[in-house]
């Protein structure tokens, strides 16, 4: 399965993209989260998963050419004072 992983979540990995075993989404998320640390499960704590470019569950089950991507939130820019 395909695990797409963006901004802080990439950061963390050390990755953008990389191919994860699980037969659900929660499968892919956890098996990611022990092959990365506690850091970036952090990182996962915050962010949504989406499935194939929707929101997904963690009970949705995945079918071969499925994409799990981790989006983290994304701030803003500044405010002037």
């Amino acid at each position: 399965m395909a695990l797409l992983l963006f901004a802080a979540a990439r950061l963390e990995a050390g990755t953008g993209r990389e191919e994860v075993r699980g037969r659900t989404v929660a499968e892919v998320i956890d098996a990611a989260r022990r092959r990365h640390g506690a850091s970036f499960g952090a990182v996962l704590d915050r962010s949504r998963v989406w499935l194939n470019g929707q929101p997904a569950p963690a009970d949705q089950h995945l079918t071969d050419g499925d994409e799990v991507a981790v989006l983290p939130p994304v701030s803003g820019g500044a405010t002037r004072r």
